[in-house]
């Protein structure tokens, strides 16, 4: 491995450890969300009439056992809702609460006040380069992980 290459593994440890102490710090401060679950409420807030749960670990790239953990936690925390299929009356429609709403949304102006913090010393230039260049990486992770079934089973 190149130098250059370890460095970039140094730093992306040091960006895990900051999301995992992030992920900690929300947990604490806003914990109605359990600890890992805002991707699957995030998921589910952009679909207007909500989801089947294969839908919804396709959408998430997650394992369809991970998202029926996920989306029991939820359900039991009454952040979403199973809700008749009007196609399909055997089916389970997936769909946010009221609650689960209104979490998620004081939870993403959570982090926003948070990031505002961490990058009040940056330019609008330096914080959409970052954006721009954590898009360009994130899509092109995922092509070089194409030859996985998902990208939970690369973990």
């Amino acid at each position: 491995m190149s130098t250059d290459a370890r460095e970039l593994v140094r730093r992306l440890q040091d960006l895990f450890r900051g999301v995992r102490l992030i992920k900690q710090r929300r947990a604490e401060e806003r914990p109605v969300i359990p600890l890992g679950l805002v991707g699957i409420l995030s998921q589910l807030d952009g679909l207007a009439d909500g989801c089947h749960a294969r839908e919804l670990a396709l959408r998430a790239r997650l394992d369809p056992s991970t998202v029926s953990r996920a989306v029991a936690t939820l359900v039991s925390h009454g952040l979403v809702e199973r809700r008749p299929d009007p196609v399909d009356r055997r089916a389970q429609v997936l769909a946010l609460t009221p609650d689960g709403r209104t979490a998620l949304t004081d939870t993403h102006d959570w982090y926003a006040r948070l990031l505002g913090r961490a990058l009040a010393g940056w330019t609008a230039d330096e914080v959409a380069a970052l954006s721009a260049g954590l898009r360009r990486f994130t899509r092109d992770l995922e092509v070089a992980l194409e030859n996985h079934e998902n990208l939970e089973a690369a973990r």
